[in-house]
């Protein structure tokens, strides 16, 4: 399929967007925008209260954004005028029936002139609550996918997942369905139904013991954590994805469904604006920590792949996977990864890291230079666990005997600290999974596509979704790090 297609593709079509302000969803829509500006509607659903709530979360949050600088600069004085023109912003939540769109002569607009479906929108929190990311990753799905149905028009529902729904798979990770059901540990049956059950119940529970809504949050973290490790997942996050998938393929029909599952998102590779990100990707965490002088060491295996690809790659890959698939009545899976074309380990992150800050030192708020130092790499979880136990643990639980001996005058400043050490390692134990990744992921039926999208064509890097083309020291050191001290630590400073 040549990116000429792709343009004609896009052409004339009407796209409705959930999720529309996550990070993934306002590329997708800039690209759309400035690749095909005769793209007839993009339908923006947004959480808000009313149509006026919805277009003002979209002026903010979408098109002020520097993201969309090529555009503004190529319209000029027009470009407002050129967005209110394809940019129609949707009221709704995709946790409820209809994807909560309350006017019905805006759900009728929808079912009669949609096009294509693209589903963004998810709660990435590895522990988030349960009953929420079973609303929004699960439900959700279900619920776009109905709404898909409705659409007379349609011609592809394309789905964004995750490829870490493989869990904690080792080797060469195949790009399969999930049965419904299929869970990753044992025999074990995963009964959907049963699980929103599980969750009604044990509200009714904490109900019925005035729990606070500290404590019902709580609980419903631990309880997503815990039944996600009983089937076999990490993490709540990808344990409800890979449900989300499940429901999808079950009761799609003969409806065309496109599931994509991209790797760590990283920022935009080259265009528009190269390094522009939100957000703190899990990689990024690590450069954030090391910044602002929070991060003391590192635990994981530097060998290990980071298998990271850029925002806009995978945004291509979207566009292209939805036009090859388009009025084919089949589910078809996809991996966007880097870890079997171009792999690349953390130890290169860290490398680039190091020679970024050492020719970028970083100031302190006293306007001094912090120096830039090699930090320490734990490869052995248990070692970890004892460093953390003698530069943190012992001296709190010295801290907590002097409060007891001076009457709790220390008692604030011990709950804090405490408080920080136990969030500090509960992230442990959600990343540590990711820290010593075994598994790589096949792209075969992305590298099929990409050699069917023709290799003399002159517009193929419009639509390059191929990570050889990816210099990592390069994007590391001059695009991706520089990338998320101006745009992510400016936000979260």
């Amino acid at each position: 399929m040549e990116s000429s297609r792709l343009m004609e593709f896009l052409k004339g079509k009407s796209i409705l967007v959930t999720g529309s302000t996550g990070f993934l969803a306002k590329i997708f829509v800039e690209k759309v925008m400035r690749v095909q500006p005769d793209v007839k509607t993009l339908f923006l659903l947004v959480r808000a209260a009313d149509a006026s709530s919805a277009v003002q979360r979209v002026q903010s949050e979408i098109i002020g954004k520097e993201l969309f600088k090529v555009l503004k600069d190529k319209h000029g004085d027009g470009f407002h005028s050129f967005a209110s023109s394809k940019l129609f912003p949707v009221a709704g939540d995709i946790s409820q029936q209809n994807l909560g769109i309350r006017e019905s002569n805006i759900r009728e607009k929808l079912w009669k002139e949609v096009d294509i479906v693209v589903n963004v929108a998810a709660t990435t929190s590895f522990d988030e609550r349960y009953d929420v990311a079973l609303g929004i990753n699960v439900l959700g799905a279900k619920h776009v996918l109905e709404f898909a149905k409705q659409c007379v028009r349609l011609q592809v529902l394309l789905h964004v997942s995750t490829a870490y729904v493989a869990g904690e798979q080792r080797g060469l990770i195949l790009e399969k369905r999930f049965g419904m059901g299929e869970a990753l540990k044992g025999n074990s049956y995963l009964d959907i139904e049963g699980e929103l059950r599980l969750v009604d119940e044990r509200k009714r529970q904490l109900g019925a013991h005035n729990a606070t809504k500290e404590s019902e949050a709580l609980a419903m973290k631990e309880l997503g954590i815990n039944r996600a490790r009983l089937f076999g997942w990490p993490n709540t996050y990808v344990y409800t994805k890979a449900m989300g998938e499940m429901l999808l393929g079950e009761l799609r029909g003969n409806l065309p469904l496109v599931i994509l599952r991209p790797t760590i998102i990283t920022s935009i590779h080259r265009d528009p604006v190269p390094g522009w990100i939100e957000g703190i990707r899990t990689i990024d965490s690590l450069i954030m920590g090391y910044v602002k002088g929070k991060l003391t060491c590192f635990f994981g295996d530097p060998e290990t792949v980071a298998d990271v690809i850029p925002g806009d790659m995978v945004v291509n890959a979207m566009i292209a996977t939805m036009a090859a698939h388009s009025r084919q009545p089949s589910e078809f899976i996809y991996h966007v990864s880097s870890s079997v074309r171009n792999p690349v380990q953390y130890s290169t992150l860290e490398q680039c890291g190091f020679r970024y800050f050492l020719e970028n030192p970083r100031v302190g708020k006293d306007g001094r230079v912090i120096k830039t130092k090699k930090l320490p790499v734990f490869t052995n979880m248990v070692v970890f666990r004892v460093y953390m136990t003698l530069r943190y643990k012992l001296p709190l639980e010295g801290l907590h005997l002097v409060n007891l001996l001076s009457c709790g005058r220390l008692a604030r400043r011990y709950d804090e600290l405490n408080r920080k050490y136990k969030f500090a390692m509960h992230l442990v134990d959600l990343y540590e999974p990711y820290a010593f990744f075994r598994g790589c992921f096949d792209d075969l039926n992305l590298e099929r596509l990409r050699m069917a999208m023709g290799k003399d064509d002159a517009e193929a890097g419009m639509f390059d979704f191929d990570p050889k083309h990816i210099d990592w020291k390069d994007y590391f050191y001059n695009i991706h790090i520089p990338g998320v001290l101006k745009y992510a630590f400016k936000v979260a400073h």
